[in-house]
């Protein structure tokens, strides 16, 4: 696999991708024109992925200190989780069958760039089934209300650690997705982009 492609070790997205990102730095974006519409929507949901899932961290740090219980724990933790999972699988979905092409056609010369971001969704994807797969054992592990036995703890641990691992990497993928897709939007133009 090309070094540029894993999510795990690029610093950001390659130098061969940022033509438009010189043009059009992250300092500039909030004051341009072509901020509005897709752009702007999109930076939102960015944003919102970002925060539920600081969210969610922070909500399973404070259990695991016990400064909240299980159950209401649960309670807060369970909706949030499924929203997060769902909406992230969603917005990918929606990404690749939908932006991801019309984008790729308006500028070939960042095809690169949308088989860069394809490989973080497969990656994504499968870090989002093992996130669903270790929390549903968590819950199961503490359905007796008891957070403090071995099994918990492990189910709690895995459960951690598949989450750190997604969001990691869910982090870097946002923000080279951002720097490669807001400067084409800002551009072109929402009207130039779509077909």
């Amino acid at each position: 696999m090309d070094a540029t492609f894993d999510l795990d070790l690029r610093p950001g997205l390659p130098e061969d991708l940022k033509r438009l990102l010189e043009k059009y730095p992250r300092e500039t974006w909030d004051g341009h024109a072509n901020i509005e519409g897709t752009a702007r929507f999109w930076l939102s949901r960015h944003d919102m992925f970002r925060e539920l899932g600081r969210a969610l961290s922070e909500a399973l740090r404070q259990e695991r200190e016990g400064q909240v219980a299980i159950e209401p724990f649960k309670q807060w933790f369970v909706p949030r989780l499924g929203f997060f999972l769902n909406e992230l699988n969603g917005h990918h979905q929606i990404e690749d069958m939908h932006y991801f092409p019309a984008y790729q056609r308006a500028e070939p010369r960042l095809a690169r760039g949308f088989e860069l971001l394809d490989a973080d969704h497969v990656t994504i994807h499968d870090d989002l089934e093992r996130v669903a797969e270790t929390a549903n054992a968590f819950l199961e592990a503490t359905s007796g209300g008891d957070a403090s036995s071995d099994a918990s703890k492990r189910a709690r641990d895995a459960y951690s650690e598949a989450s750190e691992r997604l969001l990691k990497r869910l982090l870097r993928h946002l923000g080279d997705e951002e720097d490669l897709i807001i400067p084409l939007i800002l551009d072109r133009g929402d009207a130039a982009l779509e077909s």
